[in-house]
């Protein structure tokens, strides 16, 4: 049996390109004693794809997680029909032992079965009831223990993670700001996230935004693009502020040898005594359900919307992945084979 999948050409220089990714088909071999032959529903695209990929060998396939369904099997935990959300890279098909499957962020990540979603598209487990919707559960209420009644920015606001962040923030009382850069994102905030206030980066003045949007200043801050955009929030922030560090987009193309320069920031997060903490969020392995139920639950209750940006065809991968860099995609980018 033939498979497709994307291999790592050359490695990433700015905005990825086309050239430095190659589809090729291989032959999968028989199945042994525990291998499960999988194959790809939908796919995810990530930014944290871009710094992971810069590590790998040339010729390795491009990492990423995978919702698949199991074709044929000899594993006892997994059975023909299951759906399962696993970390198999970019590829069409896979054989596979289970057990064997590592995370991109090292050790183990043996693929979970998936439960009847009903409804509820199987896509949705790699946005709000995977990856990113942990990402912004836990992110927001472990590390910055929000109370209702403050008020919270969100940077990247429109995207996988933060357009959950900040409809997470809505419900459990926050004062919501999200800062995108398109118009037509802006009003998706606004109109249909419920966010409080929602700005155009690249055309407002975000000083001034935030004056009028948080005249008695901010208490969290969920950092998706790090740069001065972050400076300039931080700066506004409250005595004893929460800043969640997620991601930092801004500067994942830059040269290595010629990153962007911020303010300095150590006056203020002294003088403000600003808690700041970056995470990756398998940190909560240990409780990985719970972020999938509480999401679960506010999606049920008309509380939590999903935003997906679905292409079709899995050949539309590497398009789909430098769209991120591009500001392409609203909510979670998802290809479907």
């Amino acid at each position: 049996m033939k498979a497709k999948k994307f291999i790592i050409k050359k490695h990433f220089e700015g905005l990825p390109k086309k050239s430095d990714l190659e589809l090729v088909e291989e032959e999968l071999p028989p199945l042994q004693d525990g291998d499960v032959l999988y194959e790809a529903i939908f796919l995810s695209v990530d930014p944290y794809m871009r710094l992971v990929a810069t590590r790998l060998p040339l010729g390795s396939t491009m990492i990423g997680s995978q919702v698949a369904k199991v074709i044929e099997s000899k594993h006892p935990a997994y059975k023909v029909g299951d759906n399962v959300v696993a970390e198999l890279g970019w590829r069409s098909r896979t054989v596979v032992n289970p057990d064997d499957v590592s995370s991109p962020y090292g050790g183990k990540a043996k693929p979970h079965v998936l439960p009847n979603f009903g409804d509820i598209p199987l896509s949705t487990a790699l946005g709000v009831l995977g990856m990113p919707g942990n990402t912004a559960w836990f992110g927001l209420t472990k590390l910055c223990e929000p109370k209702s009644g403050e008020t919270l920015v969100v940077t990247g606001a429109a995207g996988a993670v933060g357009s959950l962040v900040g409809q997470i923030g809505k419900i459990l009382g926050l004062k919501v700001i999200g800062f995108a850069g398109t118009d037509e994102k802006v009003k998706i905030l606004k109109e249909e996230l419920n966010f409080d206030h929602a700005f155009n980066y690249k055309t407002c003045d975000v000083t001034e935004s935030l004056k009028i949007a948080a005249p008695h200043g901010v208490d969290i801050y969920f950092d998706n693009v790090g740069g001065t955009i972050s400076s300039i929030i931080m700066t506004s922030m409250n005595t004893f502020g929460r800043v969640a560090v997620c991601g930092s987009i801004s500067a994942y193309n830059a040269d290595p040898k010629n990153l962007p320069l911020a303010p300095l920031m150590q006056p203020t997060i002294i003088f403000k005594q600003l808690k700041i903490e970056g995470f990756i969020v398998t940190r909560w392995l240990n409780i990985w359900m719970e972020g999938i139920h509480k999401n679960l639950e506010f999606m049920k209750q008309g509380k939590l919307k999903v935003k997906e940006t679905i292409l079709k065809g899995f050949e539309q991968m590497d398009d789909a992945f430098i769209g991120l860099f591009l500001g392409e995609n609203i909510g979670k980018a998802v290809i479907e084979v």
